[in-house]
């Protein structure tokens, strides 16, 4: 088939997995949406084709607006969504970054094998959930005042670094090395500093977690040997983002950009889209304070990772150091970053947007840790509790296709208020533990409701589209064992 439609808007098959959105009205360029038949029937169940119309609208937009095959509605910008401004004579939008700022996942790597782990599956979630904060409102690993947080918005996992909760090698391991050194500390605002005193180390709520997983499967051999992945081997995942602070810090510039900019903003089709000029005063500090929140969220998934660690030695008896409890890589999924890319045969500084999106960078770019600087970025991409979670690398036709992105996720194809009627905690559970050997906590029915696997998209088909499109390759899956959420 080579035209599709939905609620109106018409798509028009370009190639195997990839739809166009034609350029018209006040549209400033076409939309591209990456995903096979299947996805593509639920992404347009939604608003998300219309949210990704709308964002083609934003000043400065560039080549294509792009969905990724995991993306669903969100707040004015799709989930899932990228898209690149140029950062001279376009914009940057706060609400196509989103209000978690930063919100990433980040794989630790363990020389355990899951036999080590069999019959201390109750132990070691039950001493997790005991020492990960978890759950809405305050209680982190460190109690930090006014001046830690402004130490950690500046220096980033540099902080932690100095501080003891971190080792040199996970800083190497990390997007831009865990600091974000145009971050500016002052522009974000006292109310927003406040909220992030009593989070540092903390998940949080809602799809937010801590899983401990086993490696089922590898794809690339050679890749997978890089990456220090083998089957059998424990890893453990952390995602989880900025927190309170980085929530205030959304709503802060939101309400600014209605005041300052009042003008762009009524030109837009949605104003959840909000944006300021590039090269303004504002769009200058809202940079310096999305980077500063970057920092406080690299941080948070740090001081998670640490006291893991910490739990781990007192489960199985042994230092952290013996179990190798190294990062393989953190990846932020909620952010935009000035990176230069080729536009009509033109490299030009874009702020590329990614909402719901990760970085997929291939073998070669200088942005990519040295450690993996000739495989490629790693990227990881989780599924839902009951469903394999996978690690990927940049592929070779990233930059060209899709600003050096892909997936971040399955996405979701249920709202929470649905799942909570469809679903009960309690069984979900027990449904985990009793056919899966999966042990689920959290602090409640209606949280594990919520995040039900059948409120989710199908991975390994979001995964699949990736691969074959080149933009994130397969490198290894892995499936849960112990699962913690707020």
């Amino acid at each position: 088939m080579t035209t599709r439609e939905f609620q109106g808007i018409e798509l028009e098959r370009v190639r195997e997995h990839v739809w166009e959105i034609p350029k018209e009205g006040d549209m400033r360029v076409p939309a591209r949406v990456l995903a096979s038949e299947p996805l593509l029937e639920q992404i347009g169940d939604d608003k998300t084709l219309q949210q990704l119309k709308n964002a083609t609208q934003l000043p400065g937009m560039t080549k294509y607006a792009v969905c990724m095959p995991d993306g669903h509605q969100g707040y004015g910008f799709p989930v899932g969504g990228v898209g690149a401004t140029d950062t001279e004579t376009g914009c940057i939008s706060p609400g196509s970054v989103g209000y978690d700022i930063n919100c990433g996942v980040r794989m630790m790597k363990t020389n355990l094998s899951y036999d080590d782990l069999q019959g201390k599956e109750e132990e070691l979630v039950d001493t997790l959930f005991a020492n990960v904060p978890s759950g809405l409102g305050g209680g982190g690993v460190v109690e930090g005042d006014a001046a830690t947080v402004e130490a950690v918005l500046d220096r980033g996992m540099e902080w932690a670094l100095e501080e003891g909760h971190a080792v040199e090698d996970d800083l190497k391991h990390c997007e831009d090395e865990g600091v974000r050194y145009d971050a500016d500390p002052s522009a974000i605002t006292q109310k927003a500093k406040d909220r992030g005193k009593n989070q540092l180390g903390s998940l949080g709520s809602g799809n937010h977690f801590l899983e401990v997983q086993r490696v089922t499967d590898i794809y690339r051999e050679d890749v997978a040997d890089s990456f220090g992945l083998e089957p059998d081997q424990v890893v453990v995942l952390i995602h989880c983002g900025s927190r309170g602070l980085g929530h205030q810090t959304c709503n802060d510039y939101l309400r600014r950009i209605e005041k300052e900019h009042g003008d762009l903003l009524a030109q837009l089709p949605d104003k959840e889209l909000a944006a300021a000029p590039a090269g303004s005063d504002l769009a200058e500090e809202y940079y310096g304070a999305m980077c500063a929140a970057i920092n406080y969220a690299w941080t948070n998934r740090q001081l998670i990772m640490h006291r893991t660690r910490r739990v781990f030695e007192r489960v199985f008896g042994r230092d952290w150091e013996e179990m190798e409890m190294y990062l393989l890589y953190d990846v932020a999924h909620n952010i935009a970053k000035k990176e230069v890319h080729d536009v009509d045969g033109e490299e030009r500084e874009l702020y590329v947007h990614r909402k719901g999106a990760t970085r997929a960078f291939p073998a070669g770019r200088p942005e990519v840790p040295e450690a993996y600087r000739d495989v490629g970025q790693p990227i990881i991409i989780p599924g839902s509790m009951g469903a394999g979670s996978y690690v990927l690398r940049g592929g070779a036709a990233s930059m060209a296709e899709t600003f050096g992105s892909t997936a971040h996720g399955a996405g979701r194809v249920m709202s929470r208020t649905q799942a909570k009627k469809d679903y009960w905690g309690e069984t979900v559970q027990q449904e985990l533990e009793d056919q899966q050997k999966i042990y689920v906590k959290a602090q409640s029915g209606a949280t594990i409701a919520e995040e039900a696997p059948g409120v989710y998209k199908d991975v390994d088909e979001v995964v699949r589209v990736s691969d074959e499109l080149g933009i994130g390759d397969k490198v290894a899956r892995t499936f849960p064992v112990c699962n913690i959420k707020g």
